[in-house]
């Protein structure tokens, strides 16, 4: 397809197909389209000692990441550059043609392969329904709107405190999906009134909370935001919901709320256990979805990393051997969406994430992907871990038990009972302790709350009580 719209139209195309590589040897020396099958990609260097190849178009959606990354960084070390076609999720939405194609990004070379969803399942619960989605403009939240759209939900209600965020996905919804059942909401969900009133104007069969403060750094030098935000503003979100009969309520969760090490952590491991605590109240269901991190959501890892690579570098990596998980944010989010489907009331639901990766790991692929080798063209500075991360994360907590359930990829973590009475005046005290300003109140609290929280890191790094002693 691509090749014939190059022969079609060289001039609008700007390219001149030379011939093609096939992994299949019986294909050697057929014709399609007047170009010869050259050889196998195993052929790279003889092909390119006949051609003058600039560019190669890597047309393989099915074949693994792996496989992808080897072909590209052979291409690359040649002096190739490469481009790629969209994967099969995204032809099926838009088709094949010059126009769709891109240069290779790290989502192409890392990350799972994509998951099978139970389409069937997930519309049954979205189509004909209202669904509302908090911090509809952020990366996760406009991702679920984008797939939440596609199982054609009667209305969908977009939640958000950022002006600019709230307008560019409704815009983007309404041109690219042709969907108008939207209805974006300008407001925060530490606002009760506002909350209130949303529910009983839109009344919403479910609901997507994925509105949360993440940074950790952030967090760490400002404690009585993060509870404001990540633990108030659940709770008011949850506890309205149950009053209006809401069917699904699913928190988006973070492997950060592992035996939490982090103001941001725990503050979302409080969240979990009101979310948690909540269960199955007045016919509402609620559960939460706990993930790692979803590679170049904003503000991550890679999108610093490719700015760093733009600006000439150095590519700052805390340390040698940290670790993290990483899925793409349309795996995480199809994922999301499945569990959806499968709660019956209190379940924490944790998304398979593969093997964690080595930062320095991604840094390298990603000079790689921009053509350049690493410290030779970009220099890579270690700067030392921050004050609460560890060397790797965790998906389950040292009292919970992982358990099966009906998808391959998607887990149970069982957690310990806790008494909801003591939790509750734990989180009026944490209230209080934000309310005050007192930072280092804010971490006393959080640890009262949770016997797993150890503020500063396993590995040694500076305690939040430390950073944020002189007060929020």
């Amino acid at each position: 397809l691509i090749v014939r719209e190059m022969l079609r139209r060289p001039e609008e195309s700007g390219y001149t197909a030379v011939g093609f590589l096939d992994d299949d040897p019986k294909k050697k020396n057929m014709k399609m389209h007047g170009l010869k099958v050259l050889g196998t990609t195993g052929d790279i260097k003889t092909v390119l000692d006949d051609y003058p190849v600039e560019e190669a178009i890597i047309a393989m959606p099915s074949v693994s990441k792996e496989r992808i990354r080897e072909i590209v960084f052979g291409l690359e070390a040649e002096g190739v550059r490469c481009k790629i076609v969209p994967g099969v999720y995204q032809m099926l939405r838009g088709g094949v043609s010059v126009a769709n194609l891109r240069d290779v990004e790290v989502e192409d070379i890392l990350g799972r392969e994509p998951i099978a969803v139970d389409l069937d399942a997930i519309s049954g619960y979205l189509s004909g329904r209202s669904v509302l989605v908090t911090g509809a403009g952020g990366s996760i939240g406009s991702e679920l709107c984008r797939q939440v759209c596609d199982a054609n939900p009667a209305r969908l209600v977009l939640f958000d405190h950022a002006e600019s965020n709230l307008f560019e996905i409704e815009q983007e919804l309404i041109r690219e999906r042709k969907f108008e059942h939207i209805v974006p909401v300008l407001g925060d969900v530490k606002n009760r009134h506002k909350v209130r009133h949303v529910f009983a104007e839109y009344e919403p069969d479910v609901v997507f909370h994925a509105a949360a403060y993440k940074h950790v750094p952030l967090m760490e030098a400002n404690p009585p935001e993060a509870i404001f935000n990540n633990v108030l503003g659940t709770k008011v979100l949850a506890e309205e919901a149950a009053l209006s009969g809401v069917d699904r309520f699913v928190m988006i969760s973070t492997d950060k709320a592992v035996n939490p090490a982090t103001v941001m952590g725990a503050s979302k491991a409080v969240a979990e256990r009101i979310v948690a605590s909540m269960g199955d109240q007045a016919g509402t269901r609620f559960f939460i979805v706990r993930f790692g991190n979803v590679l170049d959501s904003s503000g991550s890892v890679v999108p610093i990393f490719r700015s760093q690579i733009a600006r000439g570098g150095p590519v700052t990596v805390t340390h040698k051997d940290m670790t993290r998980y990483f899925m793409t944010i349309g795996e995480a989010v199809s994922l999301v969406v499945q569990a959806g489907a499968m709660g019956s009331g209190g379940e924490i639901f944790v998304l398979d994430m593969g093997d964690p990766v080595k930062i320095i790991d991604l840094a390298e692929n990603m000079i790689r992907l921009s053509g350049l080798e690493p410290e030779r063209d970009i220099e890579i500075e270690f700067i030392g871990v921050r004050p609460g991360e560890k060397m790797t994360e965790e998906l389950f907590g040292d009292g919970e038990e992982m358990m099966p359930t009906t998808h391959g990829k998607i887990s149970l973590a069982r957690h310990g009972e806790f008494d909801p009475g003591e939790l509750d005046a734990g989180v009026r005290r944490l209230k209080a302790a934000a309310e005050a300003g007192e930072a280092g109140l804010v971490v006393t609290e959080l640890a009262a709350i949770l016997p797993d929280y150890e503020p500063g890191s396993r590995d040694g790094t500076v305690s939040p009580k430390t950073v944020s002693a002189g007060g929020g």
